[in-house]
């Protein structure tokens, strides 16, 4: 009898072990924490409703706005998992969409207009690859080049035909960004297929392998015979088609071009994201459901802010303590402390 409660205590001080060191608990918790204190501060939080053939709610707007943040979050954790940082993602939105404004306004048909800001997307990934795979430049210098200029060229492109953030109508791209199906807003379809594409190709082909690998030792790698600049410079080329989409549910959202303000600081955001969702700017894994989660955790804490009524100048200094805790719980020292905490309560 006496070896009964020892039992019990081992399994249920494994099972928080198994808890503590999973990368998940914490960004999940996070996430439950602020949907909880929202539901608190708002009743009906989690009501939804169908409003002209589609769903309608916080937790609706939740999903639907954290869309374009996660999009480009799943290519920096890419880029990130191969050791490296794209700060240009902003920046390629803004190409995208005046590419998007500049040939529709040609009279291009629609669906080519749209691969054609998905190759804006590629090339300027290809561009930034070329830097650091190519001459060997450190990632955070070579995008910050394209981080400048990107927004610059925008603007020219828009100068082309003599516009100035010039608005445009598409009912495909807008029913790509805004529209709906069963119910359901579209580009949430449009971001669950590229999250499952991306998916494949990392986590069934050997490319997400040959990054991981890049990432956590590029000099053991190559002595494996693993094309290091090869895999680098994919990892740009899908960060920039991954922006690039996110690109043209932004411009489409808004139906114009604003190459100065649209996406602005959405590289630090989606670099939030990706360290939330547990992985370590020092590269080496690749975790995409968690990556998709961090952008959740900071959407719903955007959406938290705004319908707290709190003043504007606090919203960016609650968000940062948000993420600094969000990451201090993340810590190693953090959870050992925990589980000492968790045993001496067991005893």
């Amino acid at each position: 009898m006496s070896q009964i409660p020892d039992i019990n205590m081992g399994g249920t001080t494994n099972w928080f072990a198994k808890i503590r060191h999973s990368r998940a608990i914490w960004p999940l918790m996070a996430l439950a924490i602020i949907l909880i204190i929202d539901a608190i501060i708002m009743p009906g939080f989690f009501e939804i409703r169908i409003v002209e053939g589609r769903l309608f709610g916080n937790v609706i707007d939740i999903l639907y706005r954290a869309v374009p943040t996660a999009l480009i979050a799943l290519g920096m954790a890419i880029v990130i998992g191969s050791r490296g940082i794209d700060l240009s993602v902003g920046s390629i939105v803004a190409i995208c969409g005046a590419v998007i404004a500049w040939r529709i306004n040609a009279g291009d048909p629609h669906l080519l207009v749209f691969f054609y800001a998905l190759l804006a997307g590629v090339i300027c990934g290809m561009w930034n690859g070329m830097l650091v795979a190519g001459l060997g430049i450190q990632p955070i210098i070579a995008t910050l080049i394209l981080m400048v200029a990107g927004r610059g060229i925008g603007l020219l492109i828009n100068s082309l035909y003599g516009g100035i953030n010039p608005s445009f109508e598409s009912e495909l791209l807008q029913g790509m960004s805004t529209g709906s199906v069963l119910y359901i807003p579209t580009r949430l379809f449009a971001a669950a297929a590229v999250f499952f594409g991306l998916w494949l190709l990392i986590r069934r082909t050997a490319l997400g392998l040959f990054i991981e690998a890049v990432g956590g030792n590029a000099a053991a790698s190559a002595l494996a015979g693993v094309n290091s600049r090869l895999i680098t410079f994919a990892a740009y080329v899908v960060c920039g088609f991954t922006a690039a989409f996110a690109g043209v549910i932004m411009t489409a959202d808004t139906h114009t071009s604003d190459p100065v303000s649209i996406a602005m600081f959405s590289e630090l955001d989606a670099i939030l994201a990706v360290v939330i969702g547990g992985a370590s700017l020092s590269g080496g894994r690749i975790y995409l459901g968690m990556t998709v989660i961090g952008a959740l955790v900071i959407q719903a804490l955007t959406t938290s802010i705004l319908i707290s009524g709190l003043p504007p100048e606090y919203n960016l200094i609650i968000k940062a303590l948000v993420v600094l805790f969000v990451l201090f719980l993340q810590s190693e020292n953090a959870r050992a402390t925990f589980g000492l905490m968790f045993k001496r309560d067991v005893k």
